[in-house]
């Protein structure tokens, strides 16, 4: 596992973050953990086929939904 050291904190940001883990009933190196895995993997995050289809379906004025064909297919051959 990597390791990561960060210099020179204000003492104010230190304070704020000693206070954030108490209150979170974590340790200071365990809130650093939290806040760093939230900020890079928002749990929020945009979904862009969710959110394309949304703008064809709002701008475009057309349906999205397709009938897809059922039938069989061949399968491909190699030769």
């Amino acid at each position: 596992m990597a390791a990561l050291v960060v210099r020179n904190l204000s003492d104010e940001v230190h304070r704020a973050l000693k206070e954030r883990a108490a209150a979170n009933g974590r340790s200071k190196e365990a809130e650093v953990r939290s806040i760093i895995e939230h900020a890079v993997n928002p749990s929020a995050r945009i979904k862009m086929g969710s959110e394309l289809a949304a703008l064809g379906k709002k701008y475009g004025g057309f349906d999205l939904e397709i009938e897809r064909d059922k039938s069989a297919v061949e399968p491909a051959v190699f030769e």
